[in-house]
């Protein structure tokens, strides 16, 4: 498992189940609409998937948020490129991309854990989000899994 994790070379060898690949490339392309949306669409996006009543602040405090929003889609962005070229030539590296991920969705909420938005009800991206988190564990797990693991040898006594 370790060694699917950080491959001792990088190439196009993939070993885990062909599902996670297909997993893999559904949530880069979902993160992907994300990123631009977030991008392009960041006052949408702040208000409607992740309620935040921006209407409620003063404009330069909305401006700010929607500034940090097409950052932050640009960066999301930036991992989805590499994410890609991972998946179209280096399938070697899916689990770590795997893990990469998921460690980045998860520090991402230990922060909003800590330091809090103010949101008006509950938000509809959280619950995309729960389903992104949900396919990158079952995608990380799959692509860890070898297909073609060998037993050992019973001993004989």
């Amino acid at each position: 498992m370790f060694n699917q994790l950080f491959p001792k070379r990088i190439d196009n060898t993939y070993r885990g189940h062909k599902f996670a690949l297909w997993l893999f490339g559904l949530i880069v392309l979902m993160k992907t609409a994300m990123s631009v949306n977030s991008i392009f669409l960041g006052h949408k996006i702040a208000t409607s998937a992740d309620g935040i009543p921006l209407d409620t602040f003063p404009p330069a405090a909305a401006g700010t948020i929607i500034s940090m929003f097409a950052i932050w889609g640009l960066a999301h962005l930036m991992i989805c490129l590499v994410c890609t070229l991972v998946l179209f030539r280096y399938r070697a590296m899916v689990p770590l991309m795997f893990a990469f991920l998921l460690l980045e969705h998860l520090g991402r909420k230990l922060v909003l854990h800590f330091l809090s938005v103010a949101r008006s009800g509950t938000a509809p991206g959280s619950y995309v989000n729960l389903i992104l988190l949900a396919a990158m564990i079952v995608g990380l797990v799959l692509s860890l899994w070898s297909r073609n693991a060998v037993l050992p040898a019973p001993e004989d006594a």
